[in-house]
């Protein structure tokens, strides 16, 4: 049943009700006859075991699946200095409704129309060579209906965080985040997590640190980087060490801030601009703040691009109600999550570039294939098992 909803998404068929339309044909329950004993399930018949599943046991079939590719050594090359595993956190926004849905819907007014949304928040491992796996969700809900302060990413993040220290107590992790979470609390969980960090910082943010970094940057010596095509990119760094901040608890945290300033041609040739600044819980200096910036804290966009975007804009159709059930919503998620990490292994893997050397030309246009190849493939029961039986080896590109 579960394994109906993973192809779903992996065909990227946009719907629940496709199943029944377009995965239950004759190749198709061969298919599934070979692997589980019995023929593609009903889209409806889907519903009612989702909608009866625990959550959490779902969450943690998808948490698995990036532990092991953990344990096996698969991302090793993909570290932060050999280390440290870059888990960017963000939240999105996943359902909207005109009426209220369930007791645990945020609410929003605007206009006076009030709308009711569901959000969740994310930490992804990301990789420099753009894989982007979901390793822990936090949805963001409210306790019921009638609250005074509503539920939010911070609040979220706090209750991630302990689920996800006792889920990896030992991992080596570097956390991404916005500007969002700039604040004493998230520097005193990763301090005491044994947890690094990237933290966008804003000019409108932590004013004591900005005014500091401002101050005492110009005395540091800038690297200058030279990187793209004929080096028409430059990157112009400076950063300062240990500044001292006191949070709103009296908790005393020491930082360090570095600033970016990446200069590449426009569409039209000029040069353009753009600043990043980031606080970083590793201290900086000359001969690793490029990697630290570049394959550390630049790469928390791979959140929003390969996360996401390809989510919501790449056919699996992230915001759309594969149900009203709370529970069921939950379950499609983490459905959804599954998906995402086998379609990146494979399209990411040299199988199938060894297979199909000219490509797809894109990622629906893979997912196509991959639904066309589920309801025409002549195999015969004995050839899905040989497959199945086959002892492979399948390697991705070098970070």
């Amino acid at each position: 049943m579960l394994w109906t909803g993973v192809w779903m998404f992996l065909c990227r068929l946009g719907a629940r009700r496709q199943v029944h339309w377009l995965l239950r044909c004759p190749k198709g329950h061969a298919l599934f006859h070979a692997m589980f004993g019995c023929g593609i399930p009903h889209g409806d018949a889907l519903n009612n075991v989702v909608c009866r599943l625990g959550a959490p046991d779902v969450q943690e079939c998808v948490t698995a699946l990036v532990e092991r590719l953990i344990d096996a050594k698969v991302l090793y090359p993909y570290r932060l200095r050999g280390r440290y595993f870059l888990i960017a956190v963000d939240g999105t926004g996943m359902l909207v409704y005109a009426k209220r849905h369930c007791p645990y819907c945020l609410t929003k007014t605007h206009n006076g129309k009030t709308l009711y949304y569901h959000h969740v928040l994310e930490a992804k491992l990301v990789c420099p060579n753009g894989f982007a796996f979901s390793v822990l969700s936090e949805f963001i809900e409210n306790p019921s209906e009638n609250v005074t302060k509503q539920d939010c990413e911070l609040k979220a993040f706090y209750r991630l965080a302990q689920r996800l220290k006792k889920r990896f107590p030992r991992l080596p992790i570097a956390l991404l985040f916005d500007g969002l979470f700039a604040n004493g609390t998230v520097f005193h969980l990763c301090r005491k997590h044994h947890w690094g960090y990237f933290i966008t910082l804003k000019d409108d943010q932590l004013v004591s640190v900005n005014e500091e970094f401002n101050a005492l940057s110009p005395a540091t010596a800038p690297r200058v980087y030279h990187t793209g095509k004929g080096d028409a990119i430059t990157q112009r760094f400076r950063w300062v060490n240990d500044i001292e901040y006191v949070d709103t608890e009296r908790r005393q945290h020491r930082l360090h801030v570095v600033e970016c300033l990446q200069t590449k041609p426009d569409g039209n040739g000029e040069p353009q601009t753009t600043r990043f600044k980031w606080i970083s819980a590793f201290p900086l200096s000359g001969d690793r703040v490029i990697e630290l910036c570049n394959q550390g804290g630049r790469l928390r966009w791979k959140i929003e691009n390969e996360g996401f975007n390809v989510q919501k804009n790449g056919g699996y159709n992230l915001e759309h109600a594969y149900t009203n059930n709370e529970t069921g919503i939950k379950v499609y998620y983490f459905l959804l999550q599954i998906a995402c990490i086998l379609a990146q292994l494979i399209e990411k893997g040299d199988l199938l570039r060894h297979l199909f050397h000219k490509g797809f030309g894109s990622a629906k246009n893979f997912a196509f294939r991959l639904l066309e190849a589920t309801r025409n493939a002549s195999l015969t029961p004995q050839d899905y098992r040989a497959l199945l039986d086959a002892r492979i080896q399948i390697r991705f590109h070098p970070p």
